[in-house]
C-alpha cells in the first residue's frame, strides 16, 4: 500500500517533487529513494537501460503506478490530479505514406479529439480554434508544411506536428517518450533544439524519456539515471562523470569526452550503453 502524503503546497516555480519516492513490481522495488526537485520551465531527461525503470517513473508523475512509499507532487498536487496540464507524446508513431490525414488535423486532434462526433467548421468556437491550431504550429516551426498530408513529410517533419499536438492545449508540463528514436542525428539536434526553446520561451517543464544523452546534452538542465534499483538525479555536469556512474552502476565506468564534445560511456554496455550515435545507419530527411 502506499505510504503517499499530501504533500505541502510547493511554490509557484516547482513543477514536479519527489521525496524518498519508490515503485514496487511483482514484490520487487524497480526503484527508491528518488529525490527530484524540477522547477518550472526546465528540461530533464530520464535516462537508463532497456528495464531499468524509466516508463514507470513516467507513470508515477503520471499518478498511474501506487508509490511503494515516499510522495509524488506535480504541477502543486499529488500525482494525478493535474493531468489536465500534462501534453504527453507517447514514443514514436509511424505514419504510413497513404495517409492523407493533413497534418494540421492531427495538431487538431490534442484539442477535440477526445470528445465524442465530428468537429464541425463552423460555429463560435471553431474560429478560436482554429487559431489556437494555427498558434501553436508556428511555435513548432511547421506552418510551411502543416497543409500536407502528414505520410507525406518527413520524419522530423512529423514529430514536429505532434509535438504541437501535445502542445495545443497550453500544457504546463509535457512528457516526451523517447521522441528523438530513429530520427538521424541533424533531425534529433533540431528537434532538442526545438523543445528547449519551448521551455524557454512558453515556460513549460519538459521530461524526455530518452537512450541517447548526446543530441539534448548541451539543453538539458537536470539528468535523471535509473540502474539496478538506484536512481541518481542531477545536473549533467553533477552526474555523467566516470565517478558517479561506477557508483550507479557498481561496476567501472569511465566517461571520455570526445574531441567533438560528445560523451562515450566505457566498461558498462546497459550504461545508457554509449552516448554516442546510435542512428548512424538510420537516414531521413531534414526537418
Amino acid at each position: 500500500m502506499s505510504n503517499q502524503r499530501p504533500a505541502a503546497a510547493a511554490d509557484s516555480t516547482t513543477a514536479l517533487r519527489m521525496r524518498g519516492a519508490a515503485v514496487e513490481v511483482g514484490g520487487e522495488v524497480l526503484w527508491r529513494d528518488v529525490d527530484l526537485s524540477v522547477e518550472a520551465g526546465q528540461f530533464v531527461a530520464i535516462l537508463g537501460a532497456n528495464g531499468a525503470g524509466k516508463s514507470t517513473l513516467v507513470k508515477a508523475v503520471l499518478g498511474l503506478v501506487q508509490l511503494a512509499s515516499g510522495e509524488v507532487e506535480v504541477l502543486g498536487s499529488p500525482a494525478g490530479q493535474a493531468n489536465r496540464d500534462i501534453g504527453y507524446l507517447p514514443q514514436r508513431r509511424t505514419f504510413d505514406s497513404s495517409v492523407r490525414v493533413r497534418g494540421v488535423d492531427v495538431v487538431r486532434l490534442g484539442l477535440d479529439g477526445d470528445r465524442w462526433g465530428f468537429t464541425l467548421p463552423w460555429g463560435k468556437n471553431a474560429k478560436r480554434a482554429r487559431e489556437i491550431v494555427r498558434q501553436v504550429i508556428d511555435v513548432v516551426g511547421a506552418s510551411s508544411y502543416a497543409q500536407r498530408p502528414i505520410g507525406q513529410i518527413s520524419g522530423g517533419e512529423q514529430q514536429r506536428l505532434l509535438i504541437a499536438q501535445a502542445l495545443v492545449r497550453k500544457p504546463k508540463m509535457l512528457i516526451l517518450d523517447e521522441p528523438l528514436d530513429s530520427l538521424d542525428l541533424p533531425n534529433q539536434s533540431a528537434i532538442a533544439a526545438l523543445i528547449k526553446r519551448v521551455c524557454q520561451e512558453q515556460g513549460v517543464t519538459v521530461l524526455m524519456v530518452a537512450h541517447d544523452v548526446n543530441p539534448i546534452l548541451p539543453y538539458l538542465d537536470q539528468v535523471v539515471y535509473l540502474a539496478g534499483g538506484a536512481v541518481m538525479c542531477g545536473t549533467p555536469a553533477e552526474v555523467i562523470t566516470s565517478e558517479k556512474l561506477t557508483t550507479l552502476y557498481k561496476s567501472p565506468v569511465e566517461v571520455l569526452r570526445a574531441s567533438d564534445g560528445r560523451l562515450v560511456v566505457v566498461g558498462e554496455p546497459e550504461a545508457p550503453a554509449h552516448h554516442g550515435d546510435r542512428h548512424a545507419h538510420v537516414h531521413g530527411s531534414h526537418a
